[in-house]
């Protein structure tokens, strides 16, 4: 890989690129030393080739505004605190979004990147294991290291699923017994630790994510959608009848009427921010100053009623849609809305021919599955944030980096 890295156009860009990738969910300080590192390289040979990746186009537009509603959020928000830091988050993921999708990459390289993120996912689920059996880890749960709480590390893992399901549906036919028992080992993997994480909304999102892909298949090769309708009833037969943790969980909350996991009482604090500071939010990073006292005043001040039983206290709202009204206002949750909505819109309009090449099928059904896991997920999670932000922005630009070379050829 070394020698054909080395007949690459920009060798040490996409070195730096790769091992952002490797690091993404293993350790902080190289994750965001690479990532600076990368984008100052890319800058450069940029500046000494004068080929910044062609015209400027609606998704250009989208991630300018995407980047930039952090920090007017930041300027007009109703709190003050983090709301700076936090715009930075935008900037992480955003940046890293605009500079894939204009660098250009051959399709080999694609393919690396995703390799890169397939190989530290399943060595950081190594670390993960072996620190919860250990005991090492604080909470007992699994997590990924650099990515943290087992939620976040949950929905990490649910999109990876669909970029392993992608790769499996698209090389599978073209593979040799090797790879493919290589492929169904690491896809295996991926869903076992899924489900381990007992996360629930990313389970059910990432276990609907195969059919959904496999449909997507259907005019190209039939065989994943009946492979994909397997292993979903084998899942939850097997967790319902083993008593998996995260089937306990859901009849524990049943038992105690709280389906939610208290996440009904922590959008009625996220919609109380919301109606105080309705424009721009309380700004980012900033909803773990959304207290019982604070809202107590303002619905005092609106002149609504306040029963302390109905509200329940958390760092963030537990939903990428409720955080961002509480955090962002109408104007930054308008925009978030936009670019899922062209997310979803370019996917359905682009999605690859029966003839296309596999490489096109695999990016595709990356960004699919980063959409799909995105937007899903986040009715109940804090989705697209930190590295599984990282993650879905960087499977949406490889994708849209290789559209744009396909429809210019």
């Amino acid at each position: 890989m070394l020698a054909s890295l080395k007949s690459c156009r920009y060798p040490a860009e996409i070195g730096l690129l790769l091992g952002l990738c490797f690091f993404l969910p293993l350790f902080e300080a190289p994750k965001n030393l690479l990532w600076v590192a990368y984008a100052l390289a890319w800058v450069v040979n940029r500046v000494r080739s004068g080929d910044w990746g062609g015209r400027w186009d609606l998704w250009d537009t989208l991630i300018a505004a995407w980047i930039a509603s952090g920090f007017v959020v930041a300027a007009f928000a109703g709190l003050d605190g983090q709301q700076w830091r936090g715009a930075g988050d935008l900037v992480r993921y955003g940046s890293l979004l605009w500079l894939v999708k204009r660098a250009g990459y051959e399709p080999r390289v694609l393919r690396w990147v995703l390799g890169s993120l397939v190989a530290s996912t399943v060595i950081g689920l190594a670390i993960g294991y072996a620190r919860m059996l250990s005991g090492i880890g604080k909470s007992g749960t699994l997590q990924l290291h650099s990515v943290g709480h087992v939620n976040h590390t949950a929905i990490y893992i649910a999109i990876m699923l669909g970029v392993c399901a992608s790769w499996l549906f698209a090389r599978w036919q073209a593979w040799h017994t090797g790879k493919k028992a290589v492929g169904l080992a690491v896809g295996t993997l991926v869903l076992v630790s899924l489900v381990v994480t007992a996360s629930r909304g990313a389970i059910g999102v990432g276990l609907a994510t195969l059919p959904i892909l496999a449909g997507a298949w259907w005019p190209r090769w039939r065989a994943p959608a009946v492979a994909s309708g397997v292993v979903l009833a084998a899942v939850v037969i097997l967790a319902v009848f083993s008593g998996a943790e995260v089937v306990q969980k859901q009849e524990q909350n049943l038992a105690t009427q709280n389906p939610l996991s208290h996440r009904d009482g922590v959008w009625r604090m996220a919609f109380a921010a919301w109606q105080r500071h309705p424009w721009f939010g309380i700004g980012m990073d900033n909803y773990s100053q959304v207290t019982l006292e604070r809202v107590k005043a303002w619905r005092a001040e609106a002149g609504r009623p306040f029963d302390e039983r109905r509200y329940f206290v958390s760092s963030h709202a537990h939903s990428l849609y409720v955080n961002t009204l509480a955090e962002r206002g109408i104007i930054g949750t308008a925009i978030l809305v936009a670019v899922l909505l062209a997310w979803a819109a370019w996917l359905v309009r682009y999605r690859p021919g029966q003839g296309s090449a596999d490489d096109e099928w695999l990016l595709w059904g990356a960004a699919a599955s980063a959409w799909i896991v995105t937007a899903g997920a986040g009715l109940a999670n804090t989705t697209l944030h930190h590295e599984h932000g990282i993650l879905a922005a960087l499977l949406l630009g490889l994708w849209l980096s290789r559209l744009r070379a396909h429809r210019a050829s």
